[in-house]
C-alpha cells in the first residue's frame, strides 16, 4: 500500500471515528499483571531504623536479602466485541510509561480508546524501572544513575519548539515550529507523565517484553522511540509470535546480523515532521530506514511513512499526542487492514 493510499483512507475515516469517539466502550473484561524479572541477593549492608510515619514507632530495617527486581507491569482492556486478528501490545519510549498511550495533554481520545474502539484487546505497558512497574537500588542492582530531564529539555529534543531557548514557562512566549501539532497548552501536563529512566537496563527490558508476549501469545506490538530496539529485537527473538510492528519514530533498531527473523512479519514505521531541522533525528531516521531496507532485501515487507509526504504535517516525535493523532491512528488502523489482521 503506498504513502499517499494509506493517508486517503486514513483521512476517509476521520469523520465516522468522530462521531464514535463518544459512544461508550464496552468491555469483556480488563486488569493487570506484573511480569519477568528475577531474584536478587544483597549483602553487608548495615541495619537501620526508620520512622515510616511522622510520629511513629521506629522499625529495624534490615536491607540484606533478597529482592524481586527487573519486572514489568501491564494493564490490559480486552473489547466485547474483537476485531482485531491479535492483542495489540503498546510500548511506551524513554523517560515515559505507558500513560503515554492513555491520554493526551489537552483531553482529546488517546491512542489506547482508540484501537479499543475499533475492537482490538489493547496491553499497555510500563517497562522495567518505569511508573508502576517499581525500582531496585542503585548501585547494588541498576548500574548507573537515573537521568532526569528539566522542564524545558522534551520541549526542544521532541521538536516542539524551535531551536534553542524555545521553551518559556508562558505559553504564549513559546516559539513553537512553524505549523507544529502538540497541544502547546497542555505540554505542562505532559512533562508531568516523565519519569527517571536508566541506560542501562535494556538487556533486562528486552527480556521483560518475551516474557509478556510468551504470556499473551501471538500479538501486534506498537512502539515508540526507545522501545524502538526492544520492539525489533523481541521480535527477532520471538518471531513465530509477533505478527506485525509499528514502529511510531524508533530511536533504535533490532540487531543487523538477524534480519531474516523479521522477514514473515509486516512492519510500518512512520515518521513526523521536523527532522531535517533536528540535531538528531536525520541520523535516526536513516538508520531506521537503512534497516528497513535491510529487512526487504533479506525478503520482507516495510512500508516506510514520512507523514508530511503522505500529507499529514506538523507532528511532533510524541505523534500519538499530537493534535492530529487520530489521523494517524486512522492511517495505522488501515494499514493493519490491509495486512488482514482484522476480522
Amino acid at each position: 500500500m503506498s504513502r499517499l493510499t494509506i493517508a486517503a483512507a486514513a483521512a476517509a475515516l476521520m469523520a465516522a471515528t468522530s462521531a464514535q469517539a463518544a459512544e461508550p466502550i464496552a468491555l469483556r473484561d480488563m486488569g493487570s499483571f506484573h511480569v519477568g524479572g528475577r531474584l536478587v541477593e544483597i549483602s553487608g549492608k548495615p541495619v537501620r531504623e526508620v520512622v515510616f510515619t511522622p510520629g511513629g514507632v521506629p522499625a529495624k530495617v534490615d536491607p540484606n536479602g533478597t529482592y524481586q527486581v527487573e519486572q514489568m507491569y501491564v494493564q490490559y482492556f480486552l473489547p466485547a466485541s474483537e476485531h482485531g486478528a491479535y492483542p495489540l501490545l503498546m510500548w511506551h519510549g524513554g523517560g515515559l510509561t505507558g500513560v503515554t498511550w492513555e491520554t493526551t495533554p489537552d483531553g482529546r481520545e488517546d491512542w489506547l480508546n482508540y484501537f479499543l474502539r475499533k475492537g482490538w484487546s489493547v496491553y499497555s505497558s510500563d517497562a522495567v524501572e518505569r511508573g508502576r512497574a517499581g525500582w531496585a537500588q542503585y548501585p547494588d542492582i541498576f548500574k548507573s544513575a537515573p537521568v532526569f530531564l528539566t522542564t524545558a529539555n522534551p520541549f526542544l529534543r521532541f521538536r516542539i519548539g524551535d531551536g534553542p531557548n524555545s521553551y518559556d514557562p508562558d505559553p504564549a512566549k513559546r516559539k513553537l515550529m512553524p505549523g507544529n501539532q502538540f497541544p502547546n497548552e497542555g505540554y505542562e501536563n505532559f512533562v508531568k507523565q516523565n519519569v527517571p529512566r536508566w541506560t542501562t537496563n535494556d538487556d533486562a527490558t528486552v527480556a521483560a517484553y518475551i516474557a509478556e508476549i510468551d504470556r499473551v501469545g501471538p500479538c501486534i506490538i506498537l512502539f515508540h522511540s526507545q522501545a524502538g530496539s526492544f520492539g525489533f529485537k523481541v521480535a527477532q527473538a520471538r518471531p513465530d509470535k509477533v505478527k506485525a510492528l509499528i514502529a511510531v519514530e524508533p530511536a533504535g533498531v533490532g540487531d543487523p546480523t538477524r534480519v531474516d527473523a523479521l522477514k514473515n512479519i509486516p512492519t510500518l514505521i512512520i515518521y513526523g515532521d521536523y527532522i531535517e531541522r533536528d540535531s538528531r533525528w536525520p541520523k535516526m531516521r536513516a538508520t531506521g530506514v537503512a534497516f528497513a531496507e535491510s529487512i526487504k532485501a533479506a525478503g520482507g515487507s516495510v512500508d516506510v511513512v514520512d507523514l508530511p509526504q503522505a500529507g499529514i504535517k506538523g507532528n511532533s516525535h510524541m505523534i500519538m499526542m499530537d493534535k492530529n493523532s487520530a489521523e494517524v491512528a486512522a492511517l495505522i488502523q488501515k494499514w493493519l487492514e490491509g495486512k488482514g489482521l482484522t476480522k
